[in-house]
């Protein structure tokens, strides 16, 4: 009970919004007809508070009179966290960055500062090298997400503390270099993302028992256990992954406090059903049904990369690769210690009923958060 109570405490004070972490948005567009380059760069105004002192008079709300004030040191500060430059190797050249516009817009985890510049490069470029270097030192999970244009043809890639620099290269390793980073991507975002996890291991605490005669009893075999935690995931894998596409493409469009609200309540829903078991008897359907939620929560990071067309299709592809492996790494290492300890008394009539209450306070507070 007591490390139970502990570990609620801890997840209580993770952020509201769990499936949004540390990101940044950045767009680049370049035509090999001139030496002009031209991007905006989307930060959370709780990001740059990190680095420069928005909030000038101490209220704990930051406003664009605020926001506006500070733009010589955005262009000073910030903006040279970002360098571009024309070719590669030692024929590379620098294209100096300008910021030539401010603005304030709503992302689904709060306002950003939207750095609009522009770059003058030595010559036209037909290749471009970018080196992103912002909020490392103070967040190493932080992540820059990158959608470049040049000459009409889209290529997203992501920035890490571990991949500081891109080379946009439209070629076919650029491309793979690219699906690469939104897998690594798609893991960080599931093994942060805490409603997600513990939703997942709300399906699975019961996987490795059976309900008979009133209580919870040991499931008889391995193979039973593993039928239904297989049934557990690949429904959740497929609505999941459904709605993570349809979402990302746009044709889902759901407020941002609606869809985390609703994750917080499966995520209670999904603990209760441990306490009442006669109730959700199939629990592959709640799988299926709430992780059309779930997907929609995940959608986020991508749509708000704004990619359309062809140019979408790996980075979506990568990513929900991404979240699956996650998902399976969290399987493997919960189900064999669950069924080790299947058969004792801590595990049927301590750790599902105590830490599947844990679970429901949490997400009860998750949902008031949301909802306010």
């Amino acid at each position: 009970m007591k490390h139970c109570l502990i570990l609620m405490l801890l997840l209580a004070c993770a952020p509201a919004f769990a499936h949004k972490p540390s990101d940044s948005y950045l767009s680049l567009n370049s035509v090999s007809s001139s030496p002009q380059i031209t991007g905006r760069w989307d930060i959370a105004l709780r990001d740059l508070q990190l680095v420069i002192d928005l909030d000038s008079n101490n209220d704990g709300n930051i406003t664009w009179g605020e926001l506006r004030n500070r733009q010589p040191e955005l262009a000073q500060q910030i903006l040279p966290m970002l360098t571009v430059q024309t070719g590669q190797g030692e024929t590379a050249q620098p294209c100096p960055l300008t910021l030539t516009g401010l603005q304030a817009n709503d992302h689904v985890d709060g306002t950003y500062a939207a750095l609009h510049f522009q770059g003058n490069c030595p010559a036209a470029p037909s290749q471009l090298g970018v080196h992103y270097r912002f909020l490392f030192d103070r967040d190493p999970s932080h992540h820059g997400l990158l959608k470049s244009n040049h000459d009409g043809v889209e290529l997203a890639v992501t920035f890490s503390d571990n991949q500081r620099r891109h080379h946009l290269d439209t070629s076919g390793a650029g491309q793979w270099q690219a699906f690469q980073g939104f897998v690594h991507q798609g893991i960080h975002h599931i093994l942060i993302g805490y409603d997600h996890i513990l939703f997942l291991l709300t399906l699975l605490f019961p996987a490795v028992l059976v309900w008979q005669r009133g209580g919870w009893q040991p499931a008889p075999t391995m193979h039973g256990a593993l039928t239904q935690t297989l049934a557990i995931v690949t429904a959740f894998t497929v609505t999941h992954s459904l709605t993570l596409a349809l979402a990302t493409l746009g044709i889902i469009t759901l407020p941002a406090w609606l869809v985390e609200s609703a994750i917080a309540l499966t995520v209670a829903l999904g603990a209760a059903a441990n306490l009442l078991p006669g109730l959700f008897p199939k629990r592959w359907i709640m799988a299926f049904v709430f992780g059309l939620v779930h997907g929609l929560g995940f959608a986020s990071v991508l749509a708000d990369l704004g990619l359309m067309g062809d140019g979408i299709v790996l980075p979506l592809l990568g990513f929900n690769i991404g979240v699956e492996l996650g998902q399976i790494a969290i399987v493997l290492l919960f189900v064999p210690l669950a069924y080790l300890a299947r058969d004792t008394a801590l595990y049927k009539r301590v750790f599902v009923p105590v830490g599947s209450v844990a679970i429901m306070v949490l997400a009860g507070v998750w949902l008031v958060e949301r909802l306010s």
